[in-house]
């Protein structure tokens, strides 16, 4: 089916609807440059109707069964799987992704659906003691009422589906504003399973515009308690201040500067494949990947080797080519970007152990090594397939490499010993830090979040029930009581 042509128009209080702007956004294939669809912008009055809308339905929505939340979200759970291999289409001509990718991300997408038809039915509140003879102490877990999700383009099924079903099964209603580069897989897609699923009209509503046409409507508009965001760093800080500033919860989900370490007792062939797949996966645009890959100079002749023996056979082209495992980048400015990000790096002094060509939006991989200490390029966040090589001497040096960074997103290190592993860790000022695996990693039940610039707030299982619900004490005293005045 072609969700294109179905799809491209705003979707409010149950309603496709042609956006009120003057200028459409175009949704190009990143691959061949083909014209997708266009979408006319929605403009700051039909934020206004979505989240108004929203405001409506939440209400009746929070007061519904919690079985019939859930079995909403399970026939959504459903309807992703019966339509897996549409959506992979989808995310690979929209964004570029190969299909090993694309796959990965669909299957995750299921799981988070599965445990947010969980959620609908957990318990909401707990009854704690009291100082005072004769008193309940109620306390209750209620939904915030309304959500704003802004969400990225590297997994923008995903990030959307993984934000929204929880927020909908604890009661809340949600207005999603997706990526530019992913109008369709981060936004109008997730509107439709949601509406052939069964959920109320007004409940879930997409809008696809840009700040250049609402400002900060989205984030300042009085109903949403809670906006949460994935993206930048940079767009990040301000959506917190902005929201601090009106007293709005915010999650937010950002840059990342991830390494991943290999100490001198690690298995060397599972530690090399563990990196090309944190720091190559969908062409190195993702938060988790692994900018920086730290091996102990005791190994680094054999590393680099193996690694650079790994990276040169990665086949790059056509996303739809099973064989290929490095298709676009997002643009073609995002590829200029990277070639003068890898030609100052050069000219700074490092050595490119592999050094890819740039053909249109095919960016070839490419790995670097000899940066000088306290290059900016360690510093950044790389979205792209670009892998910085840097040896240490010994643990203490690497905890102190992977913790010299402004970001704390996620991280790995390999070992023999596992335990050596975490107690390796446990050193390092970090949200997420996998022992002997990859730094992209996903779970449906573990918290997902980082430190220092990566934001705040945490998704996933407990964390997401913390994000989008409140709590309300309510005391029941038996009897009389003595009044201390």
């Amino acid at each position: 089916m072609s969700y294109f042509s179905e799809l491209a128009h705003q979707y409010i209080d149950g309603e496709w609807l042609t956006g009120g702007g003057a200028w459409d956004i175009i949704d190009f294939n990143p691959f061949n440059g083909e014209k997708l669809c266009s979408v006319t912008v929605a403009t700051a009055a039909e934020v206004d109707r979505a989240y108004r809308a929203a405001e409506r339905a939440q209400v009746e929505w929070a007061g519904a069964s919690p079985y019939g939340r859930r079995d909403v979200l399970e026939k959504a759970a459903r309807l992703v799987a019966e339509r897996a291999d549409d959506i992979a289409e989808l995310i690979i001509d929209e964004l570029g992704g190969t299909r090993h990718r694309a796959e990965y991300e669909v299957r995750l997408a299921q799981e988070f659906l599965h445990e947010a038809a969980g959620q609908a039915l957990r318990p909401s509140g707990r009854l704690l003691p009291s100082l005072a003879d004769g008193k309940e102490n109620r306390v209750h877990r209620l939904p915030v009422g309304v959500v704003g999700v802004i969400s990225a383009f590297d997994f923008p099924f995903l990030v959307t589906m993984k934000t929204v079903a929880p927020a909908l099964a604890l009661g809340n209603a949600v207005v999603v504003k997706p990526h530019q580069n992913a109008p369709i897989a981060g936004g109008a897609l997730v509107a439709r399973i949601f509406e052939d699923a069964g959920l109320p009209a007004g409940l879930l509503n997409v809008l696809i515009t840009d700040s250049a046409e609402i400002g900060d409507t989205f984030i300042e508009h009085p109903v949403p308690k809670v906006i949460a965001f994935t993206g930048s760093d940079r767009v990040g800080r301000h959506i917190a201040a902005t929201a601090a500033g009106l007293f709005k919860r915010t999650v937010l989900e950002l840059s990342g500067n991830s390494a991943l370490v290999v100490l001198e007792d690690a298995d060397l062939g599972h530690a090399v494949r563990a990196a090309v797949f944190s720091r190559f996966l969908f062409q190195g645009q993702v938060g988790m990947a692994a900018d920086r890959i730290l091996v102990d100079r005791s190994v680094e002749a054999e590393f680099s080797a193996l690694l650079t023996a790994e990276v040169s056979a990665l086949e790059v082209g056509d996303p739809r080519d099973p064989g290929t495992r490095i298709g676009p980048v997002i643009s073609e400015f995002q590829a200029d970007a990277l070639t003068a990000l890898v030609d100052g790096a050069l000219a700074e002094g490092a050595t490119a152990l592999v050094r890819g060509r740039t053909r249109g939006t095919l960016v070839e991989p490419t790995v670097l090594t000899g940066l000088p200490e306290g290059s900016p390029l360690l510093e950044q966040e790389i979205f792209g397939p670009v892998a910085l090589l840097v040896p240490f001497d010994g643990e203490d040096d690497a905890v102190r490499i992977v913790n010299d960074s402004p970001y704390g997103l996620s991280g790995a290190v390999h070992t023999a010993d596992a335990e050596r592993g975490v107690r390796f860790a446990r050193r390092i000022t970090c949200g997420m830090f996998h022992v002997n695996g990859p730094t992209v990693q996903d779970d449906p039940l573990v918290a997902l979040g980082g430190e220092k610039r990566p934001g705040m707030g945490r998704l996933n299982g407990e964390a997401a029930v913390e994000a989008f619900t409140t709590q309300q004490w309510i005391s029941v005293q038996h009897g009389r009581t003595v009044f201390p005045f």
